[in-house]
């Protein structure tokens, strides 16, 4: 049974539940999943994770489905992805299979969070990676926490599915080439924060970055990837080292082909901007962002209507959003049933 939620005007935002998973690596070996109900985690004030940055993390959700049953999309996506970032993080991933254990085991202990089907909202899923040991010179951690915690959430921007406003950011780089932009480490949300902040107060919903090497490259949004439609119908996304590897954009395209679209992954440049007839940031937590404006120095580039989302962003976000809630066929076999 459900919690009585205000589901429309829950928002998206940190909220308790009934309780979250972890699971301990140490000695050598990952350790049986436990239950815990405590916000609040020992931390020795030494740990990897607080001074050398060894925390990676995923977002993922978990959706009531038409008739009834409870689904998460595309988690062995989610779990491969956390295991490159720790990789690339010198961290001790948890194995596919204990990953995907503990997601299910913190959505069945929650399932009362889960929103009911039609309301809108969602169950989000964080996975959290952290190193604990105790260090004070420059080295991996030998022991690590692996954690799962749900809430339940609406839409990531008030309105919804709504053009919004963008603007590119020229004083600061979200990643550097050849850095670790590619993967979901959270000191890259740190070094993203400030200039995403200064946005907002400008007016902005969201930032645009540039490649950080020439500033002629279009890398991605702030917390999302960039997708674009143009009139003779393709769906063009940057290809780039310092972008993190949507889930999102990697499904949309597949439903792009469905629909006739030819996919183009590749590096674009910020001048062909204006070639562009819809644009879009794609990501878990807000599915897919329609972009009105984008504003660089003192030129606006404008995308449809201010009012209203493109033909073709609104069709694939409807495609993806009746796949994760049962309404459409899931051809491509994306959804996991919790069970």
């Amino acid at each position: 049974m459900s919690k009585n939620f205000d589901w429309q005007n829950i928002g998206f935002q940190y909220r308790k539940t009934n309780s979250y998973v972890k699971a301990e690596y140490k000695n050598g070996s990952w350790q049986d999943i436990e239950l815990c109900t405590d916000e609040y985690i020992p931390l020795h004030i030494a740990a990897t994770c607080l001074h050398y940055g060894q925390s990676g993390f995923e977002g993922m959700k978990a959706f009531t489905r038409k008739d009834g049953t409870i689904a998460t999309f595309r988690p062995d996506e989610n779990a491969k992805r956390l295991i490159r970032t720790a990789h690339r993080l010198l961290m001790v991933p948890p194995p596919e299979e204990l990953f995907l254990e503990a997601v299910n085991r913190a959505i069945k202990e929650n399932t009362d969070y889960v929103p009911p089907y039609g309301t809108g909202a969602s169950l989000y899923i964080r996975p959290l990676l952290i190193g604990v040991t105790p260090r004070v010179g420059l080295q991996p951690s030998e022991e690590y926490n692996f954690y799962v915690l749900v809430m339940p959430v609406g839409p990531y921007y008030k309105d919804g599915f709504f053009p919004i406003k963008a603007c590119v950011h020229e004083d600061y780089d979200r990643a550097a080439p050849k850095g670790v932009g590619n993967i979901k480490a959270a000191g890259n949300y740190a070094a993203g924060m400030k200039g995403d902040m200064e946005m907002k107060k400008r007016g902005y919903p969201i930032a645009l970055y540039l490649d950080s090497s020439t500033h002629t490259y279009i890398d991605e949004f702030s917390t999302s990837n960039f997708i674009a439609i143009t009139a003779d119908k393709r769906y063009v996304t940057p290809q780039s080292t310092s972008i993190l590897e949507s889930i999102t954009n990697k499904s949309l395209q597949v439903l792009a082909k469905d629909f006739g679209f030819t996919v183009e992954q590749r590096p674009i440049l910020f001048s062909e901007i204006d070639q562009f007839v819809e644009v879009g940031a794609c990501g878990t937590a807000a599915v897919i962002t329609p972009i009105y404006s984008i504003t660089r120095g003192d030129k606006e580039y404008t995308f449809g209507s201010k009012d209203k989302a493109g033909k073709t962003l609104t069709r694939l976000y409807k495609e993806l959003l009746g796949i994760q809630h049962g309404e459409i066929e899931d051809r491509h076999g994306w959804m996991a049933a919790v069970k």
